[in-house]
């Protein structure tokens, strides 16, 4: 069915197509030429390139180690052992390289960082300036005790003093890992103690929507819940210095900081040395602490950047995320390939809706990165920056979070920029990368993402583990690629981690979406594969129905579950109105109307209901399994992974629904 949806929608026509020179000066063109005259062979475009670098890994990712210049101490002779064991496969066994080192080139002019707040406040950090402080903390974290392999966390707005402690715990070889402020004691409390964090990094608060939100009053019950923490470092945010609880264990790091080392060494560690800890959503239970390899992390930054999103030494890269999604590890990575990273704290609508656009502007950003309900939300407030905002350097525009809609293109091209390269991805936290994403050498086409990444064995299984072509179903990753995770923590046995990605389909990674790869050999990704809808035996997916709801002037956002009803499933569909609208029968009509023309009668709710609110996770993803839990009497596996349980209230005992 979603086939024939596909179809309606598409169309034979690019919205973009890069100009020939743009597409003679891309990097990836560049690295297929190098490729082509080491290997003495010749690719007909993207889907040729894409099949060798599956058929012959080791070669593909021996080429990227080349091309992007990767700094190792070493990188031995072996790429891949165990190669066809997924889980088990080793990537690069014999190298030796610390991440840190590759992200702080010593011989980079200009500014590394420039910071802007919601409240104003500009900052800048020069390359020197960044290996000078990320010296000095390095030189802190080793005099406190840590060592390789212990875990550092972070509780940090998106601020300079977030990168600086992530290089400098990577440089000696710890463990990285990190949250947002806004994380209540709970959430925070439900993540860092499974990892027993030495040190933790922390606040005195963020701006958000016009206020400034203390954070240290929460500080002692954090402690309390981590005996593991020796030492709490305060990076001051707000004006002033704050005042301190009286703790030994608690400092301002800047007072630790004066008169350390200005040049930064760097421990030489194997390629899958671990890295991160990154947690998952936590929606179905407490959240997974996912570990990502130094090498693996490195090696598939530098292949996304450099060959799908061209990024280039200079460049001014910004992505809207906050440290708690894996968003920010991704964009962090810039560094490695030379960009300037825009670093942004705050409400992405505050002082007003074109807060952002006023930041890619006065910092000439090239490559701008956002979630797709932002660009839905910029449509409904009638931003068009095409005509108020001077965007000439911007060239690529990002978008992941959620799959994004065919009239999200339209409205980019239309009143954003119309010579965009605008590229959708998609991957995870679990994966720390993508598994599909863009081709600045290609057309664009609306709704789709253009390609699948190179190296990545994805495909389409049907319910019985077959590879369908024109077909939903599971997305799927057939072979190993190195920025797999290492494991879970403290999952000694990988049970854990094998029952999460390999349970279903022994041996293969599935990745938990629902998509479909078309003629072109682009995606469409229908939303999660856990929340598809199953009315009457046909499976449909989320994202299909808020595509056409979501374009209605009078709906903000919505949420579609499947209530068990009547020994089926039926489709329930609440709305977030505009304010001051109220969902009357007509206004109900008029949805349902839309959603029978242009999908099919299967999509149309049983029942379609306002809500004033609708609950997301922390990293701003609405939550469809907690409300379909909720409407279904069951109970909510952690309310803690949620940034508004409170919104949950209003789901619960509707009458409607009995």
């Amino acid at each position: 069915m979603q086939h024939e949806l596909w179809k309606r929608w598409s169309s034979h026509s690019p919205v973009w197509r890069p100009q020939p020179e743009r597409v003679a000066a891309a990097q990836l063109t560049a690295f297929t030429a190098k490729a082509e005259a080491n290997l003495g062979r010749s690719f007909d475009g993207y889907g040729d390139l894409h099949r060798w670098s599956i058929e012959n890994r080791e070669q593909f990712w021996l080429q990227v180690w080349r091309f992007c210049g990767v700094r190792a101490a070493g990188r031995g002779s072996s790429v891949l052992v165990d190669g066809d064991r997924m889980p088990g496969s080793r990537w690069f066994p014999e190298a030796r390289l610390n991440f840190a080192e590759n992200l702080l080139a010593p011989d980079l002019a200009g500014p590394a960082l420039i910071f802007r707040s919601e409240s104003g406040a500009r900052r800048e950090m020069s390359w020197a300036e960044l290996r000078g402080e990320v010296a000095a903390l390095s030189s802190l974290l080793a005099e406190l005790g840590v060592r390789q392999g212990d875990r550092v966390a972070a509780l940090l707005p998106n601020v300079p003093e977030a990168v600086v402690a992530m290089l400098a715990t990577a440089s000696i070889g710890a463990v990285y890992s990190t949250t947002s402020p806004d994380f209540g004691v709970a959430a925070v409390l439900d993540r860092f103690p499974q990892i027993e964090p030495k040190v933790l990094f922390c606040t005195d608060g963020y701006f958000y929507n016009g206020r400034w939100h203390a954070t240290l009053d929460k500080l002692p019950d954090l402690l309390d819940g981590l005996p593991s923490v020796e030492k709490a470092l305060v990076a001051p945010y707000g004006a002033g210095v704050p005042e301190l609880q009286d703790d030994p264990r608690v400092t301002l790091l800047g007072d630790e900081l004066e008169g350390r080392e200005s040049e930064p060494s760097f421990l030489q560690l194997p390629f899958d040395a671990p890295l991160y800890i990154l947690f998952s959503s936590g929606t179905t239970g407490k959240p997974k602490c996912i570990v990502h390899s130094a090498g693996g992390t490195l090696l598939q930054h530098l292949k996304e950047h450099r060959l799908h999103v061209d990024l280039r030494q200079g460049d001014r890269f910004f992505y809207f995320t906050t440290c708690g999604w894996m968003m920010w590890n991704w964009l962090v990575s810039g560094l490695a390939s030379g960009a300037t990273l825009v670093l942004y704290d705050g409400s992405p609508f505050h002082p007003g809706p074109t807060s952002l656009f006023d930041v890619a502007e006065s910092e000439e950003v090239s490559v701008f990165g956002i979630s797709a309900k932002f660009l839905d939300a910029c449509a409904k407030a009638g931003v068009a920056p095409i005509t108020s905002h001077d965007l000439g350097p911007l060239r690529t525009m990002l978008s992941t979070g959620s799959p994004l809609a065919p009239e999200a293109y339209d409205y980019v091209y239309s009143n954003i920029k119309t010579d965009l390269h605008l590229a959708s991805i998609s991957g995870g936290t679990d994966i720390i990368s993508c598994f599909v994403l863009g081709d600045p050498t290609a057309p664009v086409y609306r709704g789709e993402i253009q390609s699948p990444g190179l190296g990545m064995a994805v495909a389409v299984f049907d319910d019985e583990g077959r590879a369908v072509e024109g077909e939903t179903g599971e997305l799927v990753c057939t072979r190993s690629f190195p920025s797999m995770p290492l494991g879970f923590w403290d999952d000694a046995d990988g049970a854990r981690y094998s029952a999460a990605y390999f349970e279903r389909f022994p041996g293969v990674w599935c990745h938990g979406d629902w998509t479909i790869q078309t003629e072109r050999g682009s995606f469409v990704i229908y939303g999660r594969s856990d929340a598809v809808l199953n009315p009457g035996g046909v499976r449909i997916g989320t994202a299909e129905i808020y595509r056409q709801v979501e374009a209605l002037d009078e709906v903000v956002e919505s949420i579609a579950v499947g209530q068990s009803w009547e020994s089926d499933v039926r489709v329930v569909l609440f709305v977030k109105l505009r304010e001051g609208l109220d969902l009357d029968e007509e206004l109900a009509g008029h949805i349902a109307k839309r959603i029978r023309e242009r999908t099919s009668p299967r999509h149309v709710p049983a029942r379609i209901l306002a809500v004033s609110d609708i609950p997301r996770t922390r990293s701003g993803k609405i939550s469809e399994i907690a409300v379909r839990d909720v409407v279904n009497g069951s109970p909510v596996k952690n309310l803690g992974a949620l940034a508004n349980p409170e919104a949950l209230e209003e789901f619960r005992d509707r009458k409607e629904l009995r």
